[in-house]
């Protein structure tokens, strides 16, 4: 599924920088990929180790953004009651870099940030044979159709798309937000956070072409990024060598193991609907004209209609292709044309039932099928025969009588000798148990790990299976909350799925009145700096006093229960930060007890931010 649909992502994808960097289903679905059993697990094994070094050092402040050092050092000298003379309020970005006690405070920052960078790397790189085969099959694809679709992009190019799809999508979001991918408990501290999301940029630039447009300070890091880009190309380019998928399961082996008698129980009803559907999508299915599912539909033509309850009975259907060329086919036709004769074809058959039977049978394969005498040879291809015709298994019984005569015949006819034991037809198949045998142990070996596999994913299954409906119930009792006017609600405890016990005309009046009320609420709505701390939905503010007054905040709801919120400077058309949210996000984030919001300048409070929202947009 995921080859499909990242190969249709480059299909529709006009531009190059666009591939994967969207939010798309696409993105959606790697990141619900990442977050499953196997990628938590390295995420545990690898990268927590070193995020719990950085979150144990509470007080380990390393803001490298020069405006944000000026304010701390004047806060400083204010609170131990220097003066602040040479601090002014109010400067620019230019001459707070310039200032050369910012400097002085900068320059080990950025070197204690660079070390601790370094150790994430250098964990990430030598785990790389621990990354779950799954993720490196994606890298793969990636890579695969990016030099498919755009062959003279650079490799540079190349990686950096495999780079936003491992550090953006997976690395990056445990980085910056430990306790939602449980690596942590609870949520890292003010200056942890600030280390663990500088970290996360910088991992970040080294998979993209940095401009340091937006952020300028980053660019002291950029040695850092120079030094290990041919390095983290090494390691993307390197994450892809896996094999391919059917590879790896070797679905061919299973299939040539598993290869046995097959039947289905369907009802009447079941195989009539089946029938239909595929008549309805046979352009689809099988466009080709010479198409085997388009040749067996023609020949059936259209679908019966469905039969009454009673009348649906079950039945078993031998499966089998119609198409399956027999084993002996060609040798049919040699033998047609005086090429072979009967008893060649049948020597052959005899080795290949005998193969068969071997394998079939377990403990057969501890007979040394090379005796030291022809008496014994001959004695060993007899046992095989006769253990299988005296089996518990219908088609092994049918297989052994049938390989006995076979013998038998082919004796008589001159075609094996009793006097060497069977010699040729003995050592044949030795041949072919020697290559077969390896095979099986081998798969065997491979079954009872994808045992345990299977098992491990029942029980993750059940798991996440109660932790949906739990949420469904949650989610849907805080929408029907959310919905409501605020003097109608009720307390009602979470998971519990009320019914609206009203008339259904009832239901639509107030479904129409709600709908009125939502069309008549403001578009957005404009706010003051001052105004939302006296709200408290910012709790604190990281911008210049003289420049507080200029500052004014823009909420709007495209739609419900989706959110925008803008931050602008006066004077400015565009904002300075622009941030989408989802009601269920704020609502999580308030269950989890995350409390801030970080906006880079302001830090908003994720109740009161929730109240105005609701106050303002929600009926």
């Amino acid at each position: 599924m995921f080859q499909l649909v990242l190969a249709a992502q480059f299909e529709t994808t006009q531009e190059f920088s666009n591939l994967l960097r969207q939010n798309t289903p696409v993105s959606r679905m790697m990141n619900t990929y990442t977050s499953r059993g196997p990628g938590q697990v390295y995420l545990k094994n690898v990268i927590s180790g070193e995020i719990a070094r950085v979150i144990e050092n509470r007080d380990l402040n390393l803001e490298i953004n020069p405006l944000k050092v000026y304010e701390e050092l004047r806060q400083e000298r204010m609170d131990r009651g220097q003066s602040v003379d040479d601090f002014p309020q109010g400067v620019s970005t230019e001459e707070a870099t310039n200032n050369p006690l910012v400097r002085a405070a900068i320059e080990p920052r950025v070197a204690e940030l660079t070390r601790i960078a370094s150790r994430f790397l250098d964990t990430i790189v030598e785990n790389r044979s621990s990354t779950p085969y799954g993720i490196r099959w994606i890298c793969k694809q990636i890579r695969s159709l990016t030099k498919r679709r755009y062959p003279d992009a650079p490799d540079s190019a190349v990686c950096s798309l495999i780079g936003g799809f491992f550090f953006l999508r997976y690395i990056n979001p445990a980085i910056v937000t430990p306790q939602a991918h449980m690596l942590i408990e609870g949520a890292p501290t003010q200056h942890p956070r600030r280390v663990l999301t500088l970290v996360a940029k910088l991992l970040q630039n080294l998979n993209n072409k940095p401009t340091y447009a937006k952020e300028k300070f980053m660019e002291e890091l950029a040695p850092f990024v120079d030094a290990n880009r041919a390095r983290i190309n090494v390691f993307l380019n390197e994450l892809c060598e896996v094999s391919d998928f059917y590879e790896n399961m070797e679905m061919d082996q299973y299939m040539a193991l598993t290869k046995r008698d097959i039947s289905l129980s369907i009802s009447l009803n079941e195989l009539y609907n089946t029938h239909a559907l595929l008549r309805q999508h046979l352009h689809v299915l099988a466009p080709g004209a010479d198409s085997h599912l388009r040749t067996l539909l023609d020949d059936l033509g259209d679908a019966p209609p469905l039969v009454l309850r009673n009348l649906n009975a079950t039945m078993d259907l031998a499966l089998f292709s119609k198409w399956e060329t027999p084993i002996l086919s060609d040798l049919s036709t040699l033998a047609a044309d005086n090429t072979l004769t009967q008893h060649d074809i049948m020597y052959v058959e005899t080795k290949s039932i005998l193969v068969q039977i071997i394998r079939s049978m377990p403990h057969l394969k501890y007979r040394r099928y090379k005796p030291e005498n022809n008496s014994a040879a001959k004695n060993d291809l007899l046992f095989v025969a006769e253990q299988a015709a005296t089996d518990k298994d219908p088609m092994l019984v049918r297989k052994g009588i049938k390989v006995r005569e076979m013998l038998v015949e082919l004796e008589h006819s001159g075609a094996i000798d009793s006097n060497d034991g069977y010699r040729y037809l003995t050592e044949e198949i030795l041949h072919e148990l020697a290559h077969l045998g390896n095979l099986r142990d081998k798969v065997e070996e491979e079954i009872l790990g994808l045992t345990d596999v299977y098992k491990t994913i029942c029980d993750y299954n059940g798991y996440l299976s109660s932790q949906i409906e739990t949420y469904k119930a949650y989610l849907g009792n805080v929408r029907m909350q959310s919905a409501m006017p605020k003097n109608n609600r009720k307390k009602m405890p979470v998971g519990v799925t009320v019914l609206d016990p009203r008339p259904l005309q009832s239901r639509r009046q107030q479904q129409n009145a709600q709908q009125r009320r939502q069309e008549a609420s403001p578009a957005s709505v404009d706010y003051r700096l001052d105004a939302l701390e006296r709200l408290g939905v910012v709790c604190k503010s990281n911008i210049p006093e003289n420049r507080q007054d200029k500052v004014y905040f823009n909420f709007s709801s495209p739609c419900p229960a989706s959110y925008v919120v803008k931050l602008y400077y006066k004077g400015r058309e565009k904002p300075v930060v622009n941030m989408d949210l989802l009601l269920e996000d704020l609502l999580e984030r308030k269950h989890n007890r995350i409390e801030i919001l970080d906006l880079e300048y302001v830090h908003l409070s994720v109740v009161r931010l929730l109240e105005l929202l609701e106050r303002k947009f929600v009926c």
